[in-house]
């Protein structure tokens, strides 16, 4: 399939809406490569395991991956991999005909992990972990059947963000969601395509591109669960303060171990007056300099940006 029939929408756009789809694609194609140039996630010769769940995010991580395939300066291989966990009234026929139309490689994997949830799960309680880990496992497992060399999954930034303030509330560790790992059984390379780019970004495009988006019943129906009101702190946040989770993504790839409290990370216990300034001493104290928007005092915005209006989280 070409480059022009892959991305063209199933109905006429707007010269607007052509517009913008132009632009938010040459937007999510520069971040999905810079992603995959910083962290090497795709080396010649790999075969690209694209989990395909039927959201937004997966449809786009396997366009945007096809687009790069045709000018990437390496070969690699792509095939597409969906999960059907048995879900009642799942529509079973939408991605295989969608992947037809694609003409690329799929794979199909059936496994009532649906069943085993809901047995396994006390009412009231959040399926999302045992079900990752089901899925996790039943994907491995099929990476390795295939011969895939690096697993492929849809997770975009503001996704790794949502987990770094997880488990800073609930988890005592500033961990996130790496752009690249080693599986949890030590065989498969993982990578997220979609490190770099922005829900919102991705939401846009789905609209545009008409995906035939397949909703999950599993945990489309909590809405409390600690993720969402996540979510709702953070569009909070970047509502009322614009560039606050630009500024947040940009601080998890600019770490200062020496300014943290790790020991595990730096030395602290040899720190002596013969050491010399480390990474800027005690600067970390000083005011941070703010631009101040036309309608605000400098007063009025530094009460306000101190403000971070932390949602109720349960």
């Amino acid at each position: 399939m070409t480059a022009a029939a892959l991305t063209l929408p199933k109905n006429t756009l707007t010269p607007a809406q052509k517009t913008q789809f132009i632009k938010l694609e040459k937007k999510l194609r520069r971040n999905v490569g810079q992603a995959i140039a910083q962290y090497n996630m795709i080396e010649d010769g790999d075969k690209v395991m694209v989990c395909l769940s039927g959201g937004k995010d997966s449809y786009a991580m396997l366009t945007i991956l096809m687009l790069l395939k045709e000018s990437a300066p390496i070969h690699f291989d792509i095939i597409a991999v969906n999960l059907d966990q048995k879900q009642p009234g799942f529509p079973e026929h939408i991605l295989p005909e969608y992947l037809d139309k694609l003409g690329i490689e799929y794979h199909i994997v059936e496994e009532n992990t649906y069943g085993i949830v809901k047995e396994k799960t006390p009412e009231g309680k959040t399926t999302c972990s045992l079900c990752s880990r089901l899925r996790r496992a039943i994907l491995y497992k099929t990476a390795k059947t295939l011969g895939a060399t690096k697993v492929a999954l849809g997770h975009h930034r503001d996704d790794m963000i949502e987990t770094l303030m997880l488990n800073m509330f609930y988890g005592g560790k500033m961990k996130a969601m790496p752009a690249k790992l080693v599986s949890d059984n030590g065989e498969h390379v993982v990578i997220r395509p979609l490190a770099f780019c922005k829900e919102s970004d991705l939401i846009k495009y789905a609209e545009l591109k008409q995906y035939p988006i397949i909703p999950c019943n599993l945990c489309g129906s909590q809405p409390n669960m600690q993720r969402q009101n996540i979510k709702k702190m953070l569009n909070g946040w970047s509502e009322q303060f614009p560039g606050r989770i630009e500024s947040m993504f940009t601080a998890m790839q600019n770490i200062v171990p020496s300014h943290m409290c790790d020991s595990n990370l730096f030395d602290f216990k040899s720190i002596d007056s013969n050491s010399g300034i480390i990474n800027g001493g005690d600067t970390a104290f000083d005011p941070v300099v703010i631009e101040t928007p036309k309608d605000l005092s400098a007063k009025d915005y530094l009460n306000n940006a101190q403000q971070l209006n932390v949602v109720e989280v349960k």
